[in-house]
């Protein structure tokens, strides 16, 4: 299957997939709200599993398996026993790590909401300890996804996610369908309450990872458990493995004080009634952030993991190079109009998304959102970047930029907790889309030593040319918005949902052709390239239906 074939597929994928996470979002704040006590005690405690299942393993899973699994590949038993010893150790680990984590839950809680009161630490608590098992589950879905990676199977990593936001969805219709009151307080949350709403949650990952077990049979994998770690070339692996694990844990322990910030505001919102951003709101804000990342570039960098992967294998440095660059280039001319559009739109995409929650809800997340989506190419870039050093089993370079981003986030997000509660959302804010800018160009400079020249001066070139039309034509496309349906957004209901789908679909049209256009006028060859590609692809498919 064709590159260009498979960046699309689990393009759908991940677009079906975040469709569907934007539907349990929009459930799940009808349910808990979005900001205030009972949304911020849910968020924390949902949030631990994502949050120590990249401390324990996620980011050594995600970054270093497919490199390492292609290079055993070429051994003569076609890396299977370098693969079932990853796997029995990568499962003892987990489970043992997930256990503890479990035992630990009243302090972990602690740890991320020392603001709570009592009755909220309680029940943060509960739900912690029925969400932390989905650690390891979060964990076996990496493990098995990777090795379908490896062996050149995308689709159903990617796809995976959407039967487990089915079974996420069905949680949140019964916990309503059953008629638990919304939005309760949380000296109102009764055992069938949490364990509807925890469990279905845990469950959906679950479901998530063991539904990866059919590919791998299909391409003839089977496990056997395989014990020790000497003589099959897993030093390397260690070593990448340990550098990584610590640069999570500088991240997780800057988002510790960025949860601390958030939390305060929190508590500064439920004490006064007023719509502050705060934890509840950072998380809604991230799930639409993550949006244009996922279905773009994480599309696209996991075909060319495993293809630079190879590339280095077999000495190609021309090769990494060359996917370096297309991936920056590819991404670019979607990302930068998508972010402005999103940015100037901001509290329309909010009204239309979360059209169960309130107009005070929509707009406070609508603010930090304008201010995040700034940061989504820059955060394509660091995900580039690492993965370009894991290819050349390089983990220190990629823990090294880390500190350097959580230390850049960590400063903004101390300097809220000195200045005014209401403000603490949007600093923390524009201080995550700042480190990214600061780790994105720090890598690509970092990269140029390592491979030579990259052309980042005609990347970055590039961009600007993109990112200036780009800018104006969502200003203009907002303004006429504004012009046209003063409204949009501000109303409630199916009927303003599609509406508002409806207009934010055309003007993303809109925003893509005319930056397009005038991107080429400017000189930047990609998007002839691009167009010619895609209406050859258009010719081909009329001549054969005719």
């Amino acid at each position: 299957m064709s590159l260009t074939r498979n960046v699309l597929l689990m393009s759908a994928g991940t677009m079906t997939s975040r469709i569907l996470g934007l539907v349990r979002g929009i459930m799940l704040a009808q349910v808990i709200g979005v900001f205030g006590l009972t949304a911020d005690v849910f968020q924390v405690a949902n949030t631990l599993p994502n949050q120590f299942y990249a401390l324990v393993g996620g980011g050594v899973l995600n970054g270093i398996l497919v490199p390492q699994i292609v290079k055993a590949r070429t051994q003569a038993d076609q890396g299977e026993a370098f693969t079932n010893r990853i796997i029995t150790l990568a499962v003892t680990f987990l489970l043992v790590s997930t256990l503890i984590l479990t035992l630990l839950a009243p302090w972990l809680v602690s740890l991320f909401s020392d603001d709570f009161p009592p009755d909220a630490q309680r029940l943060a608590t509960i739900f912690a300890a029925i969400c932390l098992p989905q650690v390891f589950f979060y964990g076996l879905y990496t493990l098995l996804g990777q090795i379908l990676n490896a062996h050149g199977r995308f689709l159903p990593y990617l796809w995976a996610p959407v039967l487990a936001n089915f079974v996420a969805i069905a949680g949140l219709v019964w916990f309503k369908v059953a008629g638990y009151p919304l939005q309760a307080p949380v000296s109102q949350w009764s055992t069938p309450m949490i364990l509807t709403l925890a469990g279905s949650a845990t469950l959906s990952i679950l479901v998530q990872a063991v539904c990866l077990v059919i590919p791998l049979r299909r391409i003839g994998f089977r496990f056997r458990p395989v014990w020790g770690i000497r003589g099959v070339g897993l030093a390397t692996t260690s070593r990448i493995a340990l550098w990584t694990m610590a640069g999570v844990a500088v991240s997780q322990a800057g988002f510790a004080v960025t949860s601390t910030a958030l939390t305060r505001a929190a508590n500064f919102g439920t004490e006064t009634g007023a719509a502050v951003p705060s934890r509840g709101t950072f998380d809604y804000a991230f799930l639409l952030f993550m949006l244009p990342h996922s279905l773009i570039t994480v599309s696209l960098v996991t075909a060319l993991f495993t293809r630079m992967a190879g590339s280095v294998s077999d000495g190609d440095a021309d090769g990494v190079r060359r996917d370096y660059r297309s991936a920056i280039l590819t991404v670019a001319p979607l990302l930068i109009p998508a972010s402005a559009l999103i940015a100037t739109l901001a509290p329309v995409v909010t009204g239309t998304l979360y059209v169960g929650n309130t107009l005070a809800e929509t707009r406070v997340i609508a603010v930090m959102v304008t201010w995040m989506v700034l940061g989504v190419l820059p955060y394509g870039w660091l995900y580039l970047n690492d993965r370009t050093f894991f290819v050349h089993d390089d983990g220190k370079t990629p823990f090294l930029i880390q500190c350097l981003v959580t230390g850049t986030a960590v400063s903004f997000a101390v300097a809220a907790l000195l200045g005014p509660p209401e403000r603490i959302g949007v600093l923390v804010a524009i201080g995550q889309t700042t480190a990214y800018v600061i780790g994105a160009l720090a890598g690509m400079a970092l990269l140029r030593h390592r491979l030579g020249r990259l052309g980042i001066a005609h990347l970055l070139s590039t961009c600007a040319r993109i990112a200036v039309p780009a800018g104006v034509y969502a200003v203009l496309l907002a303004w006429v918005v504004g012009r046209l349906l003063p409204g949009l957004g501000e109303t409630r209901g199916m009927a303003a949902m599609l509406s508002g789908g409806l207009v934010l679909t055309l003007a993303g049209g809109a925003q893509l052709a005319l930056t397009w256009f005038s991107a080429h006028l400017l000189g930047v060859r990609e998007i002839g390239d691009a167009a010619a590609s895609i209406a050859a692809r258009v010719r081909r498919r009329g001549a054969t239906g005719a």
